[in-house]
């Protein structure tokens, strides 16, 4: 069974560009088949560890059988433990079908769930090269599980190729996912479903890891476009208006042109709307598009800026959510905001102590040029505010506090006390971290305590600075049930792969935001 998903724009590549994307050449197909019997260059199993011993998990019954007696002296004889991250390659020699068997570490058997998964596939992407084909025989009973296979597969073997001379060779090109419940209706829904959200995530990274040089406001903002454009041909109706510096102005948003001044690269507001029939529920999306952050005049040190391409995270994710709840056909209609600037150090750029007029007509004192991140949000939440929708999130790199407080691999959730437990309960689902932190009343007394202007963007205090943040925000949702989520530490990885994240940017929040659409069908259905 040969199943292709919905097409998501943004990963077809220019016909001027360099490299290739391997796990995008892929065919995916999910079958019922006996991974001993199924003829590919390679099959996946995972390993899961016991009270005393190492056995091949669920999945890899038949495989297991195969060897019989044979498995366990194999397994200690190559050292296989098991643990999450191992891969060990095994060469079959007509004992499967398949030449090569490559064991995946899950960790602890009762530990295994749909994280473990989507990590082992992610390892085992990676560690598989020079194979035409692989069938993944890792445990898939649920449709959930299946989905995990799918999307870690995928994104384990991303990468971005773009600026490099030379291709990249031995890329897989067909992948079969084997489940014994492939027939079922909820099973192919799911296997669908993760490739299109693989996609979604990718094409996020895509644009993350581009320099900062090639993807300055106004490029962003026709990228997001042409998208959009790409979208709708193919039969998924996406509104899409970019506003320039002079609409900006007439339509005062002082946050968007005080941090985009200092650049000779304008800024930009695109706005995105999916408006399905029979929409259950209205979601407004909100996300930071710094394409570079020098800091302004309140500048980096330098080597805190050899990843601020990252800085437009929050609006990448945001956008590529939007076309994935669209080609998935979610009923919830989606307005999305992404403010774009580049925060730059220049004779005109906005100084430490100016004040800005944000739409809607609050006054902002600025005292930290490179603290702009909730400048630009400010004002595409109050234009969000004006679509009346039933809840708000928005998605930021917006604090080096929240990376303090909670590492690089956990988001930060704040705002109302039911969005942050549903985005949380959405998070777990779809295999991202979030833990939520709290608003406390003594920010608001910060953030007002400007003796010029109505808040004050930001003040020296060494202590909450994630916190203060997110009180400022609040400030321009009207009251709009909200959630602020600050990825500034998983949205990019700077170090090596590890499970299905790959070096440089993650896609964190990209599922999440999809997930918590589905929860609101849910919602409405009940």
């Amino acid at each position: 069974m040969t199943r292709s998903a919905p097409a998501l724009p943004g990963r077809a590549r220019p016909a001027s560009s360099r490299g290739v994307y391997p796990a995008w050449v892929m065919t995916y197909t999910l079958r019922g088949a006996s991974p001993a019997k199924t003829r590919a260059d390679a099959v996946v199993v995972g390993l899961v560890q016991t009270r005393n011993t190492v056995e091949i998990a669920s999945g890899g019954e038949e495989v297991a059988a195969a060897y019989g007696r044979r498995l366990r002296p194999l397994l200690a004889s190559l050292g296989a433990k098991g643990k999450p991250g191992e891969a060990t390659l095994v060469p079959t020699n007509g004992t499967i079908s398949s030449p090569l068997l490559l064991l995946v570490g899950l960790g602890r058997k009762v530990d295994v769930d749909q994280v473990a998964v989507r990590r082992a596939a992610g390892v085992a992407a990676r560690a598989i090269t020079n194979a035409a084909s692989v069938a993944l025989a890792l445990p898939a009973g649920s449709p959930a599980l299946v989905r995990a296979a799918t999307e870690g597969f995928a994104l384990g073997g991303y990468t971005f190729t773009t600026y490099k001379k030379k291709a990249v060779d031995g890329a897989v090109g067909t992948v079969v996912v084997l489940s014994p419940d492939a027939r079922k209706a909820e099973t192919v829904a799911a296997f669908e479903e993760a490739q299109v959200i693989a996609s979604a995530v990718a094409t996020t990274r895509d644009w993350v890891n581009m320099p900062p040089g090639d993807l300055r406001p106004p490029a962003f903002a026709d990228t997001v476009r042409d998208a959009a454009k790409a979208a709708s041909k193919g039969g998924t109706r996406i509104t899409v208006k970019v506003h320039d510096e002079v609409a900006l102005a007439e339509m005062g948003c002082g946050g968007i042109l005080g941090v985009g001044q200092g650049s000779v690269a304008p800024p930009r507001l695109v706005e995105l709307t999916y408006s399905p029939k029979g929409a259950v529920a209205h979601l407004a999306l909100v996300g930071k598009g710094i394409t570079f952050d020098s800091g302004g005049l309140t500048i980096k040190p330098a080597n805190s800026m050899s990843t601020m391409k990252l800085d437009m995270a929050g609006a990448a994710a945001v956008v590529q959510a939007t076309f994935a709840i669209a080609a998935l056909g979610l009923p919830v209609k989606v307005s999305t905001f992404a403010p774009m600037a580049e925060n730059m150090v220049s004779g005109n750029a906005t100084r430490p102590g100016d004040v800005l007029t944000m739409y809607g007509g609050l006054t902002v004192e600025v005292l930290n040029t490179d603290a702009e991140g909730r400048l630009i949000l400010a004002d595409a939440l109050g234009r969000a505010v004006e679509k009346k929708p039933d809840v708000i999130l928005d998605v930021a790199t917006l604090t080096g506090h929240m990376v303090l407080s909670l590492g690089d691999k956990v988001g930060g959730v704040l705002g109302s006390e039911d969005i942050v437990a549903a985005v949380q309960a959405a998070g777990e689902e779809a295999g991202e971290a979030h833990w939520p932190m709290p608003i406390p009343e003594e920010m608001v007394e910060r953030i007002k305590s400007s003796k010029i202007a109505d808040l004050l963007q930001h003040d020296w205090v060494r202590w909450g600075g994630g916190l203060y943040a997110a009180a400022f925000l609040r400030e321009f949702t009207d009251d709009v049930p909200w959630a602020h989520l600050d990825i500034a530490g998983p949205a990019y990885n700077s170090g090596g792969a590890s499970g299905h994240l790959t070096s440089g940017g993650t896609g964190f929040a990209v599922s999440t935001l999809i997930e918590y659409a589905r929860s609101l069908t849910v919602s409405a259905a009940r």
